[in-house]
This record gives structure tokens, C-alpha cells and sequence, in this order.
């Protein structure tokens, strides 16, 4: 029975399945699957366990003890411990439910007909769990993302070329030819010792694992030649190993070379020097790996921050960055004007037939060189179709982390990353979050490194379909909330006498004073009534609608017909504002809040400067300036003023 369940829900469209009439019509993943067997395993047994040995035996009350049995976590002796999570519970409901509703299919055993489990409620309300409310996924903190990116991107542009290089070296050492005669063995040996002599090359040192079986069989630890690769030198010569026997022989001349060009490591001899990550000048990008295995480990860290970067500026699910073809950088578009488009391939998974559907996203530069790169460190050997393929995105975090914190990271100047838990979710509703709080989805003020500007492209803005719809869905509605919250701060300060300034302020305080009229008028209509945030929030919702972002302003496009970007572009009827042509301080929609400030500010000091910087020769781009210098000086003052300030 458990098997054509599974078979159903994987294959909704199969002509049996869909003649159901309450079946589902999606398919789920071969995961949930895998989930739905387990659950169904466990509510079986727990029948068996209590004498029911058919499904047509079951009853509500058999289903309702389960309910209860599997509402607590118990150790092995079946000692309550806690109770379980919501999700456990819906997981046992679903379990005893989904499959009353293909009884029709089974062959072996099924439900009395007609009977479902709690029937005419869902999961979700048996279980107490909510179908729909908030997002409660909480974004990473600004104080985590920062350096979570700036960590992430600097690997990957100032280390990643550089590790790049060393992998393929690594990997093309082909096996050295074995020696045809083994009269020649000392002279080759000896020939190769001494061309390290004389070109000065230190001798390769031997990984921390052989240095310990060393010390194991007796070697002591002041010998000289305890860290030398013996097999380094064989293979120099000509050979594949160094058999001990032949120690004595060339140990004099070993020990001379000891001491005239020492031991480094195999890889990263000379390592060219990068700029540190925090400006405190230059160090070599690695102090020398080992061994192959050490270059595998870094190889590892530099396609976790691929990953890292990847699912940060994309906003992509687990499945679908598991899903991405190693042809998944699709070539870069030319749109002219020094504009590029760049996308990435892959496949949505979720809520797909079985195998899914391809998919492109368009994204930015960052995120599609980050792909690159993670594609060209794949190990030659590793014949999967994927980019990433499967991976574990916490442990591999968690491991990046120690190293950027750990001397090395500290060594390359990269700022600590706290201690924050991240996911795949929390990386897609942090990028969510910052698209729709920021003017234009600028990320780059999270990222500490001041040559580094992640932004988002025009993609975005185009609403393109598919999975990233679904994304771009997420970001619409955490931009209501962000509209909702603004005009209840812009509303709280007008009740405390911090009004808005610029053309549009008159109609804003017109309206906040009705709101605030019909405040007055819910408190008197009874006593102890004193309406809370939400609704206020209800009032102003009308007005947070029709609210856009800018740069030093707040956007009320209310009437496109009197929007001033509109009518300098000549399209009156579009439906959003244009915000690179936005004039604020002429546009009768827009206004200027005390928080818009110090943009304000920032504005007419850089303008002084330049100012101070023009000679005599250029008198009409000085008064330019001073024009736009003194614009800045009077939204200032128009700003201190309805504060309540002193300019």
C-alpha cells in the first residue's frame, strides 16, 4: 500500500491518479517521499503493535492515539522527553490522512471506504499549525552578512584565480616514468639533490601524517631529515617512491642540503602577494599547503564560498542550486551602453514533475563568476552533470567560518564572522529583505571591502518568470510591510511635530491629520478604547501603497499624471516612478524626512569640495555646482526646520 502511495504522489497526471477525485494534483519531491515512507512505517508498526492487522480495522480513535503517542518525543524506553514540534505532528497526520484519498488505487489493503481521518479538517488544523501568517524566517543580521560576503567574495576574487591555478597543477602531475635500470638509481638522486643546491630551491616537506609514522618506527625528532620528502626527491629524478634502503647512502648529501636551502612546503613555494582583505597591505595569498589533500581542502573552501555567494545574491533553493549543470553560466549579454545580463541555468524542482523543469535566472555579475569558478575547481575525476551537486550547506558554513576566524583568515585581514546560524533559507529571505528595504536593492552597503559593489541588475526590475517569480513574490511582499512600517514612522513623527518637507508634504499632512481625526474618533466611542499600531496601520495602508523608495526622498506615486520623472521621460501613464530621473525637490509627490538627512548632508559636503578644487578657468562648472550646492542647502534647512531643529 505504502508503495502505490508513493507512486501516486509522484505521478499526479497518470491517468489512474488523476480520475480521483480528492488526490493531489502536484507532484512531491523524492525527499518528502522518503519522509511520507518513514512516517507511514511508523504509524503501521504502532497498529501492529496494538493487534490491528488491517487498515480496514482502523478506526478515528485508532488514529487519534497515535495523534496523541506521536505529539511527544520519548527516548528508547518510551520515557516522555518533550513535546514533539509542530511539524512532527502534521508529518503523523498527513501520514494517516493523504492516503484515504487514493484508496481506489490500492491492491493490498486500504481504509474502510468512505472513511477519512479527521475528516472535513486539514493536517494544518489538526496539528495547531498556521496555513498561512508571517514569514518567520528571520535574515541574517547586518552585523553577520557583511562579513559572511566580504569573506565570501574576496576568496573567490582575490584567492579563487590563484587556488584555481594550483589545482590544475596538482591534478596534471602525471606518474613519473619508472627507472629501466637500477645501476643508475645514486647518480640520478644525487643529480637532483644537488640541482636544489644549486638553484637554491628548498626541499619538499613531507605531510604531518608520514612525519608521524616516522616518529612511530623510530626516527628521532632531531633528525634533519625527519620533514623531507624522500618520495619528492625520487620523483624529481625520475621515480615513483624512495625506498629507505637508500637513505644511508645519500644521507650526507641530504643533510647538506638541509642546511643550505632548508624545507618548505610542497605547494605555494614563492606564493605572489594579495592585498589583505582589510587594507593593511600585502601578504602572500598561502604560507604552503603540504600536500594534495591540503589543496583539496582549499579547493573545498573556495566552492563553499561559491556556494555562500551564489545563494546569497541569487536567492535560489537548495534544490535548485543542487540541480545547476556545470553549463549553467549562460554567455553574458551585450545590452549596449556598457550594460551586461547575466544568467544562470538550472532546474525547479519544486512543485515539478519528477526530474523538473529548466529554469534561468537572471542575477549579477558576482553570483555568475562565482558559478564559474566553482565549475572549474571540479576534480577532473568527478563525472556529474552538476556544479555543486549535493552538498550540505551548514556543515561546509560551518567549516569556512573556523576558517575565516582561525589564524589564516586573520593572516588575509578578513573580518570574523559572529557565530549566526545560516541556511539556505535564511540566505533567501535575507536577499528578500535587502531588496526590498534598500532604493534599487543595493547590497553593497552590507559588504566592508570599498572596492567590491554588488548591486542588482535590471533583471530583477524585469519580473521574469518561472522560480524566480516566486522569489521576486517574497520580495513584493516584504516590500508592504517595509511601505507599512515607513508610513507609520513618518505618521508617528508627525504626531510629534516632526513634519515632511518638499512639494508633496502638504498632501501627506493633510492626510496624516485626517487619520489622526479618525484616531480621536475611535477613542471616543467608548471608553478604554485606544487603537493600537495595527490599526493605524489599517488607516494608512491605503496611502503605504502607493509608497517608492528613493536615494534622499520618499516617492508617493499617487497620480502618474503629476509625476515629474514621468513627464520629463514623456510615458504620463506608466505605472511605477522612474527613480533615476527622480527631481525630488521639484516633484509634488515626493518628500524629504528627517531621516533622508544625512544624504542631504553628504550631498553639499562633497560638493564643497569639489567646488574648492575648481580653478579660475572653469567658472560655469563652478557656478553649476554652487547652484546644485545651494538646492542641497535648502532642502537641509526646509528638513531642520519642520523638525524642529536649528540649521
Amino acid at each position: 500500500m505504502a508503495e502505490e502511495f508513493i507512486l501516486a504522489r509522484l505521478a499526479p497526471g497518470h491517468e489512474a491518479v488523476r480520475e480521483l477525485p480528492q488526490a493531489f494534483r502536484y507532484p512531491i519531491a523524492i525527499k518528502t517521499c522518503l519522509t511520507r515512507l518513514k512516517n507511514l512505517t511508523q504509524w503501521f508498526n504502532w497498529l501492529t503493535e496494538y493487534g490491528v492487522t488491517s487498515l480496514s480495522e482502523v478506526t478515528q480513535q485508532h488514529c487519534h492515539a497515535h495523534y496523541l503517542h506521536r505529539s511527544d518525543l520519548r527516548d528508547r524506553n518510551g520515557k516522555v522527553l518533550r513535546p514533539a514540534a509542530p511539524a512532527t505532528r502534521l508529518a503523523a497526520v498527513q501520514a494517516m490522512q493523504e492516503p484515504a484519498f487514493y484508496s481506489e488505487l490500492f491492491s493490498a489493503d486500504r481504509l474502510t471506504d468512505g472513511f477519512v481521518p479527521w475528516s472535513g479538517r486539514n493536517p494544518f488544523e489538526v496539528a495547531g499549525c498556521k496555513t498561512r501568517g508571517a514569514n518567520v524566517t528571520q535574515p541574517l543580521r547586518h552585523e553577520a552578512l557583511q562579513p559572511w560576503l566580504a569573506a565570501a567574495l574576496y576568496i573567490i576574487e582575490t584567492l579563487g584565480p590563484h587556488v584555481l591555478d594550483m589545482a590544475r597543477t596538482a591534478r596534471r602531475e602525471e606518474e613519473p616514468a619508472r627507472w629501466t635500470s637500477s645501476d643508475t638509481w645514486q647518480p640520478r638522486l644525487s643529480t637532483a639533490i644537488r640541482a636544489h643546491i644549486t638553484e637554491g630551491v628548498p626541499l619538499e616537506a613531507l605531510e604531518y601524517t608520514e612525519m608521524a609514522r616516522r616518529l612511530r618506527d623510530g626516527w628521532s625528532e632531531d633528525d634533519p631529515l625527519l620533514s623531507v620528502s624522500m618520495n619528492a626527491l625520487a620523483r624529481k629524478a625520475g621515480k615513483e617512491t624512495f625506498p629507505h634502503r637508500w637513505i644511508p647512502a645519500l644521507r650526507p648529501l641530504m643533510e647538506q642540503a638541509v642546511a643550505a636551502v632548508g624545507v618548505r612546503a610542497r605547494w605555494g613555494r614563492d606564493a605572489p602577494v594579495v592585498p589583505r582583505a582589510d587594507g593593511g597591505g600585502e601578504v602572500p595569498w598561502t604560507e604552503g599547503l603540504e600536500d594534495n589533500q591540503e589543496v583539496n581542502y582549499l579547493v573545498e573552501r573556495v566552492r563553499t564560498a561559491c556556494i555562500v555567494v551564489a545563494a546569497l545574491l541569487t536567492g535560489m533553493r537548495a534544490s535548485e542550486l543542487m540541480e545547476m549543470p556545470v553549463d549553467a553560466c549562460v554567455p553574458a549579454q551585450d545590452l549596449g551602453s556598457g550594460r551586461m545580463r547575466y544568467r544562470l541555468r538550472t532546474k525547479l524542482i519544486k512543485g515539478q514533475e519528477l526530474g523538473g523543469v529548466w529554469d534561468e535566472w537572471v542575477t549579477v555579475l558576482q553570483a555568475h563568476s562565482a558559478v564559474q569558478l566553482a565549475v572549474g575547481l571540479k576534480d577532473p575525476q568527478d563525472t556529474s552533470p552538476y556544479a555543486f551537486g549535493r552538498f550540505t550547506f551548514i556543515g561546509r558554513c560551518a567549516s569556512l567560518r573556523a576558517w575565516v576566524n582561525g589564524p589564516e583568515g586573520q593572516r588575509l585581514g578578513l573580518a570574523p564572522i559572529p557565530d549566526d546560524p545560516i541556511n539556505l533559507q535564511i540566505t533567501r529571505r535575507t536577499l528578500a529583505m535587502e531588496l526590498a528595504h534598500r532604493p534599487g536593492g543595493l547590497l553593497a552597503a552590507k559588504i566592508h571591502l570599498k572596492h567590491v559593489t554588488v548591486v542588482t541588475t535590471e533583471g530583477y526590475a524585469a519580473r521574469p518568470g518561472g522560480t524566480q517569480a516566486e522569489f521576486l513574490a517574497d520580495v513584493a511582499a516584504e516590500e508592504q510591510v517595509r511601505n507599512q512600517n515607513l508610513t507609520l514612522a513618518a505618521f508617528r513623527d508627525s504626531q510629534k511635530g516632526i513634519m515632511p518637507t518638499g512639494f508633496g508634504a502638504r498632501d501627506l499632512i493633510e492626510f496624516f491629520a485626517s487619520v489622526d481625526e479618525e484616531l480621536q474618533r475611535m477613542e471616543a466611542s467608548g471608553p478604554g478604547i485606544k487603537p493600537g499600531d495595527q490599526e493605524v496601520i489599517n488607516l494608512l495602508s491605503k496611502r503605504a501603497k502607493t509608497l517608492h523608495l528613493g536615494i534622499a526622498n520618499y516617492c508617493w506615486f499617487i497620480d502618474p499624471s503629476k509625476a515629474l520623472c514621468l513627464i520629463l521621460a514623456g510615458t504620463p501613464g506608466a505605472d511605477k516612478p522612474l527613480a533615476g530621473m527622480c527631481d525630488s525637490v521639484r516633484c509634488p509627490q515626493a518628500t524629504h524626512h528627517l531621516s533622508h538627512r544625512p544624504v542631504w548632508a553628504d550631498s553639499a559636503e562633497n560638493k564643497r569640495v569639489f567646488i574648492g578644487s575648481i580653478g579660475r578657468g572653469q567658472p560655469t562648472e563652478k557656478a553649476r555646482l554652487q547652484a546644485d550646492l545651494d538646492r542641497d542647502l535648502r532642502v537641509l534647512s526646509e528638513i531642520d526646520a519642520a523638525s524642529g531643529k536649528v540649521a
